[in-house]
């Protein structure tokens, strides 16, 4: 992926990860059961923290 691409599925997984942060402090508010988006959260920061290292490295790539 270049430097574009990644920014964009990062800008993407971000967005993922505020409505299901949102939708998690809703169902909080009403005791639902949170198990499922916690574990949807925990997915997508270990996407993010790829999708960082891969950005990192294609900028350590073209110094």
């Amino acid at each position: 992926m270049n430097k574009q691409e990644l920014l964009a599925k990062l800008d993407e997984l971000k967005s993922d990860y505020v409505r299901i942060q949102s939708d998690l402090d809703k169902l909080e508010y009403v005791k639902g059961r949170v198990s499922s988006a916690e574990g949807q959260l925990i997915r997508l920061e270990g996407e993010i923290a790829e999708v960082n290292r891969q950005l990192e490295a294609l900028e350590e790539a073209q110094k």
